[in-house]
């Protein structure tokens, strides 16, 4: 019980400490230091209130708590018998740590897509998902700002992954931090993506910032985590989404929009 209670402590300890790295530099850089210099990056020309942003920390850190219940629930408890985490590094090659870190982001794309489709059911949204919609312009706090209820659902893809497919502990930690810099860009309210992006296949398989930026403004379409996919295939992507990508980066790149 003790060494239970010691990796808690540990797992939450460095989550809260990650949260406030990857979420707290972007947010540094762009929102304190930089904003002028970042302005025509700036999705939303608006900006969110400082209690914004205490209410998203707030969330986060319960969330931080659910995800790390969940974290230990799924390492020391009997329901580490139905998973196929595996210990020793070399019970399979070493390049199925890459491999099977892209297929987890695939299989949470997928979860997450569904799931938040369901969280805007009418009958689900005001009881848990407008706790994340409440930021309207989001920022990188937003990232982990749920309702309890929705926590335990979002940290369910944990159990569904190690249930799915070998998984060493590395793969896990990977795909949580590179789930969540996904996240905190998605979240941060400001265009990154070169002028060229816009020409790739890469623009037509990837979510972009103004992607989740303008689902947190109408509410409605782009549900699709990392991949726009989903969307796509479904329907749901917002029709102005190009539009407003485009918009965006004319206004980053007027020189190359006028030509």
């Amino acid at each position: 019980m003790e060494a239970v209670i010691a990796a808690t402590i540990n797992i939450f300890t460095t989550s809260v400490i990650r949260y406030f790295l990857l979420a707290g530099i972007p947010f540094v850089l762009f929102y304190w230091l930089f904003p002028r210099k970042n302005s025509q990056r700036k999705i939303q020309q608006r900006l969110a209130a400082k209690k914004d942003f205490l209410r998203e920390v707030w969330h986060s850190m319960t969330s931080t708590l659910v995800f790390t219940v969940i974290s230990v629930v799924i390492l020391f408890t009997p329901v580490r018998n139905i998973t196929q985490l595996y210990t020793n590094i070399n019970d399979y090659p070493i390049w199925y740590i890459g491999v099977s870190l892209v297929l987890t982001l695939i299989v949470h794309d997928t979860y997450f897509y569904w799931m938040h489709r369901i969280m805007h059911h009418p009958a689900l949204f005001k009881r848990t998902h407008l706790v994340h919609h409440q930021s309207t312009n989001p920022s990188p706090w937003t990232s982990y700002s749920f309702h309890v209820l929705e926590a335990i659902v979002e940290g369910g893809v944990l159990l569904v992954i190690t249930v799915m497919m070998p998984l060493h502990p590395l793969t896990v930690l990977l795909f949580t931090v590179t789930g969540f810099i996904i996240n905190v860009y998605g979240h941060l309210g400001y265009e990154l993506m070169p002028r060229w992006y816009r020409n790739t296949w890469a623009f037509e398989l990837f979510n972009t910032s103004v992607h989740h930026n303008l689902h947190h403004s109408k509410f409605k379409g782009n549900y699709g985590l990392y991949f726009r996919v989903w969307d796509r295939l479904m329907g749901t992507e917002h029709p102005d989404y190009v539009k407003e990508y485009d918009k965006v980066q004319a206004r980053r790149f007027p020189v190359a929009a006028a030509a």
